[in-house]
């Protein structure tokens, strides 16, 4: 099982990143997918969720910010984030929910002023 993220990197705020992972060794179908992050010192924190279907959820602090979505052919789910703070500093992580549970290695996310 192997979840891949790329695109994090730094930026400055009010900028824009799109995160993308990628799943193997999964089965995509009917699984949840997301993007968890996690501030050193704090409990990870779900960012959003996108179903199978394609029904989204959003923690509230992301919310009209971040869009999630997901191409089930590719096996990807991305995030788009907007309007960038010093407060999404983090590393964020892939999330895959299906009879099992599986995170991705992470991708660090700097936002500088």
């Amino acid at each position: 099982v192997q979840l891949v993220e790329s695109g994090g990197g730094l930026v400055q705020v009010g900028g824009s990143l799109r995160l993308s992972c990628v799943a193997s060794g999964v089965i995509f179908s009917s699984a949840v997918m997301g993007w968890y992050r996690q501030v050193p010192g704090k409990e990870r924190e779900m960012v959003a969720s996108v179903t199978y279907g394609g029904a989204t959820n959003y923690a509230g602090s992301v919310k009209g910010r971040f869009t999630i979505s997901r191409d089930n052919a590719k096996n990807t789910v991305s995030l788009e984030m907007n309007a960038l703070g010093p407060e999404d500093t983090a590393v964020y992580y892939c999330w895959y929910l299906g009879l099992q549970q599986f995170w991705g290695q992470g991708t660090l996310v700097t936002v500088s002023s």
